[in-house]
């Protein structure tokens, strides 16, 4: 893998966590998918959290478990993480975070929450709507007092960034699932019963 190909801060955070990825992408991409973000979390049993998607999203429980298997044995060989650790392998879910440029493209038009490590006009968290992308740059349309405006935030700057939950999101999550034959009706409900109770 080259300098350009190493893995990028938000989908790998740390030092620990840009090794463990740079070792679980190509592998993961071997097999069709891609790695959409990686975390080693701390505490008494290390978690190893790998969230993956297929390129036109729709992954499947069972895509999972093959990913499991086959990312468990490489890392047995390579052996990075020094301390036992359970390895958990997900699906973005429908309020995804957004770890790469071309997912801010990809998800033009929808609500969105970023965070940057430092302060930006004195604040670190930006809620708007994304439109797109212009160079290295991320664009989210916020509301101020003067009405919406524009801004561009380098992709560098960002710490965080995830798809608000909304109808819309929801309804064209659903509707890409049925194109691909991965509608699960109980994901649907699900999410039903969460925002009903948020509301409340």
């Amino acid at each position: 893998m080259g300098e350009s190909d190493t893995v990028t801060d938000l989908v790998a955070a740390t030092a620990l966590d840009r090794r463990l990825a740079n070792i679980v992408d190509p592998i993961i991409r071997g097999m069709g998918f891609e790695l959409v973000r990686l975390r080693l979390m701390a505490g008494k049993t290390r978690i190893l959290q790998i969230m993956a998607d297929r390129p036109d999203g729709g992954i499947e429980v069972d895509d999972c478990a093959e990913i499991s298997t086959t990312v468990s044995a490489a890392l047995d060989v390579e052996d990075p993480i020094e301390d036992a650790y359970v390895l958990e392998v997900s699906s973005p879910g429908i309020d995804r975070p957004l770890t790469r440029l071309k997912d801010f493209d990809a998800w033009n038009g929808y609500e969105a929450k970023l965070e940057t490590r430092d302060l930006i006009d004195g604040r670190r968290r930006f809620k708007g709507v994304l439109a797109g992308t212009e160079g290295d740059e991320v664009l989210i349309e916020i509301d101020q007092q003067g009405g919406p405006v524009t801004i561009g935030l380098k992709f560098d700057w960002l710490s965080d960034a995830k798809l608000v939950l909304t109808d819309e999101l929801i309804a064209e999550t659903l509707r890409v699932r049925k194109a691909s034959g991965t509608y699960n009706e109980a994901d649907f409900d699900e999410i039903e019963t969460d925002t009903a109770s948020e509301e409340e």
